[in-house]
This record gives structure tokens, C-alpha cells and sequence, in this order.
């Protein structure tokens, strides 16, 4: 999709303007935002984008599939932040620069079965593959209470298994029927099979620390991708 706008240059990164389309409320402090997709920009399901602005740099993960004629991303807000704030402030229409794609969290298929991993808003590079076309995959998703479930029904279509683990003490009372009162790391260690996997983990860096030690232990034939989401 063209966004009327044309790239300009930062350095040796081509830096692209596009604008605010939408703006969507996934819970009290996230948000997906829709933005237009300039031409020329291609990407794979799972790489990143990086808004470029006065304060600094931010990355997030894209949550639409390569072929949408839009790019999404999914932002929990952070009060004082320098920059999400400004985000969840701006007026529909509003311009933003962004370069991209960044990263290198992309599915590699293989004969292991894959297991994602995601905490919190960790789970947008998952969406992304899951639009992309990817399937079969087992899912956990660790949030602190059931409003952090984002995109349930759309992973649970394509997964071979999905499984909610809730870890907020209030979590049970609007919980799935099949979610698990405890942390990402406590399912796998009680109830995923031994064998050999392939890992994807995508989240805060102490449960990629965490869940990476357990594999060492407990599945030392799998293999780990990673990416820490802040």
C-alpha cells in the first residue's frame, strides 16, 4: 500500500514515513496500531520495525502477515516512557518514521515440533507467523491475568496446542477453562514431553533466561531462538 509519502535517509538506513491509520485497545495499557504500508517495504513474519524519532529508537515486532497491504504492531504503553506515550497521544493521520525490517526471529522449518513461547506482548512475532501461514506449532502464552491473552482465538486456530498460563494470584476468575495457574516455565517442566524441540522465545529476558536453562536440562537435543521483548 503506498503511503503518499516518500522514503527519506538516515545515515546508511533508509528510513521510511508512514502514517497512523488506527489505533486499537487490547487492554488497559496495550495497544495495536495500524499503520500504511510504504512501497518497496518487504519483510518476513517475525522481524521488526523501528520508529525513529528525536528521543531515540524503538523496535516492535510486526503482527500482520507479509502480504497485508497495512503494517501493525502491538505496544503496551509505558507512562513515562519517552516515546510510547507519544503514540498512544497521536491524532489519526499523524507521520511517523520508521526503518526496517530489523531482526532475524524467523520460523526455520524442521522436523523437531516447534514450541513458542511468549510473555506478555511477546506473542506479536507468533501472530505474525501464524498469519504468514505457519501451523502446527504448540503455544504458551504467560500473562498475569486473562485480559493479556491478545489474539486467543486467531493462535488457537492455528496451533496444534495452545496454552494460557496465567500467573497473577486473580487470574483463575476470568481464566479459559484449559489455562494453567502458573508461569511458562513451570508448564514445561511438568507437562511437555521429553524429545527433541525447537524453541521459540520471545519475551522478557529473565524468562528467555529461565526457559533456556530448562531446555539445557531437561531437552539438552532442542534448539532455542530468541528475542527479549522489554
Amino acid at each position: 500500500m503506498n503511503s503518499g509519502l516518500a522514503p527519506s535517509t538516515n545515515g546508511s538506513a533508509e528510513v521510511y514515513a508512514v502514517r497512523l491509520l488506527k489505533r486499537r485497545r487490547l487492554d488497559g495499557g496495550t495497544f495495536e496500531f495500524t499503520l500504511s504500508r510504504p512501497d518497496g517495504f518487504s519483510f518476513r513474519a517475525g522481524q521488526r520495525i523501528r520508529f525513529e524519532h528525536p528521543t531515540g529508537e524503538r523496535d516492535y515486532s510486526l503482527v500482520n502477515g507479509p502480504a497485508a497491504t497495512e503494517l501493525q504492531v502491538c505496544v503496551r504503553i509505558v507512562q513515562d516512557g519517552h516515546f510510547t506515550p507519544r503514540l498512544a497521544r497521536a491524532a489519526i493521520h499523524s507521520r511517523f518514521d520508521i526503518s526496517g525490517p530489523h531482526g532475524y526471529f524467523i520460523f526455520q522449518p524442521a522436523a523437531r515440533p516447534a514450541v513458542f513461547v511468549a510473555t506478555g506482548t511477546g506473542i506479536a512475532p507468533f501472530i505474525a507467523m501464524a498469519r504468514s501461514g505457519v501451523r502446527g506449532f504448540r503455544l504458551l502464552h504467560g500473562t498475569r491475568t486473562a485480559d493479556g491473552l491478545y489474539y486467543q482465538a486467531e493462535l488457537r486456530a492455528a496451533a496444534a496446542g495452545y496454552v494460557a498460563c496465567l500467573s497473577g494470584a486473580a487470574a483463575a476468575a476470568a481464566a479459559p477453562p484449559d489455562a494453567f495457574a502458573g508461569r511458562v516455565t513451570a508448564y514445561l517442566a511438568a507437562h511437555l514431553a521429553p524429545g527433541a524441540y525447537d524453541f521459540y522465545l520471545c519475551g522478557r529476558s529473565e524468562m528467555i533466561r529461565d526457559v533456556t536453562l530448562l531446555v539445557d536440562r531437561r531437552f539438552p537435543a532442542s534448539l532455542v531462538y530468541s528475542e527479549i521483548f522489554f
